[in-house]
């Protein structure tokens, strides 16, 4: 099968790595289909451009994948009317269309409304994609039926919707095949910028595990728990990176590297013995770098030069209710340790969860004054009840927000009106 995934266009000069679509395209190689990535978040494509490029060119199946977002949401809508729009050459000789899908955060919470909404889908891969991928186009090919394949929801010929049951998920990390490199243009996301990065090193993202064992009540979980790749594994990997692609610098751009103080100190402890000679930076949690200065000066001497933290808020009751499993004086412990040990700290603010009032929002701003070191631009942004979220259940059932619809379509409406009131939502 010729499939074509798409990177959608983020409006950046320099693109980040769409890793989960390499992770997709290795995924579909594995299994003998011919794979194009139409690099539009390169070089800008407008959506009538991808139009007449479908129009000039045959593909079997189309994909793309978004995480939760307003913009992505918007741009990923009008990627879909226009693949739905194309009248194709599969179209002209045989009367249908390619095989449109959507995977990732975005669609994920609640894919009924995106397979009723966004133009032309046909299917939504839940979760994981992997193999969901693969066995629905095997399907697809073979023209049978999708209700076998799991992680995959879809409408049904009488327009009725189907969400079959959830795939497990992938256990063995270290057999997951690299992102399909190859397919894309590496020489230009090598130039993504970095904190604390020169204007020579060269940049690429990779994983160190899948998942978080955390569960605050903002984030959207596609799945509970933590699996972490073998360090042989992470390790080979980088140095994949460093002879293909001169690569030195390394965005560990999975949820949490830091999982534990033990295994981060054995991350830090593999990276000296093989002298990588790398720079990196990690997602790391504030209740480890608190309780071990050991572990920091580790990551600094293995080439760590940025840990990017979820503080979130400046407020016990406020990191109590977000269940952040963290308390102030951990973060402050956390953040001047880290600073000590020569290493920046990404500093997240979030405001507006439960019951935070200006009172709050002095203590974040104050927190973010005396903390930041500059190595990124930090503000302190309002919180998101994104659809799948804790948060997002509070606000439809206290009647803020009505569905996913609502909280897409309309969300910028309802915002000028929240900030007409004082008003805080309420903790019960």
């Amino acid at each position: 099968m010729k499939v074509l995934l798409i990177a959608y266009d983020n409006d950046s000069h320099i693109s980040y790595f769409p890793l989960g679509t390499g992770y997709i395209a290795s995924a579909l190689l594995s299994i003998g289909c011919e794979v194009e990535i139409y690099e539009q978040n390169i070089y800008h494509y407008t959506e009538r451009e991808l139009k007449e490029y479908l129009e000039r060119h045959y593909f079997d199946a189309i994909g793309i994948g978004g995480c939760g977002g307003y913009y992505q949401y918007r741009k990923i809508k009008q990627i879909a009317e226009a693949v739905s729009n194309a009248k194709t050459e599969i179209f002209r000789r045989e009367g249908r269309k390619p095989f449109f899908w959507m995977g990732g955060h975005l669609p994920s919470p609640d894919p009924e409304y995106f397979l009723r909404n966004f133009a032309g889908v046909d299917a939504v891969v839940i979760g994981e994609g992997e193999e969901t991928c693969k066995e629905m186009l095997g399907v697809l090919q073979r023209g049978g039926d999708f209700r076998d394949v799991k992680g995959m929801a879809y409408l049904d010929e009488n327009n009725q919707f189907v969400h079959n049951p959830g795939r497990p998920l992938i256990q063995d990390v270290d057999a997951i095949p690299y992102p399909a490199w190859d397919l894309f243009t590496m020489e230009h996301y090598v130039l993504y910028q970095n904190p604390n990065a020169s204007r020579s090193d060269r940049s690429l993202s990779m994983l160190s595990g899948r998942g978080c064992p955390f569960h605050c009540n903002f984030c959207y979980r596609m799945d509970s728990g933590f699996r972490p790749r073998s360090i042989p594994g992470i390790i080979n990997e980088i140095k994949e990176l460093k002879e293909r692609f001169r690569v030195n610098y390394i965005i560990f751009d999975d949820e949490l590297l830091m999982s534990s103080v033990k295994r981060t100190k054995e991350i830090a402890q593999a990276f000296i013995d093989c002298n990588l000679g790398i720079k990196f930076w990690c997602q790391g949690r504030l209740n480890y770098a608190s309780q071990d200065m050991e572990m920091l000066r580790m990551l600094k001497a293995a080439g760590c030069v940025f840990i990017n933290y979820g503080i979130e808020s400046m407020d016990n009751g406020a990191l109590r209710r977000m269940r952040k499993n963290l308390t102030t004086d951990m973060i402050i412990t956390g953040i001047e340790n880290t600073r000590k040990a020569g290493i920046s700290p990404g500093l997240n603010i979030i405001f507006g969860n439960l019951d935070e009032d200006r009172d709050v929002l002095k203590k974040d701003v104050e927190f973010l004054l005396k903390y930041d070191d500059g190595a990124q631009i930090r503000t302190i942004r309002p919180v998101t009840p994104y659809p799948g979220t804790e948060l997002y259940d509070i606000a439809v059932e206290r009647g803020l927000i009505k569905d996913t619809g609502d909280f897409y379509e309309n969300k910028h409406t309802q915002q000028a009106v929240f900030q007409e009131s004082d008003e805080m939502i309420p903790y019960e």
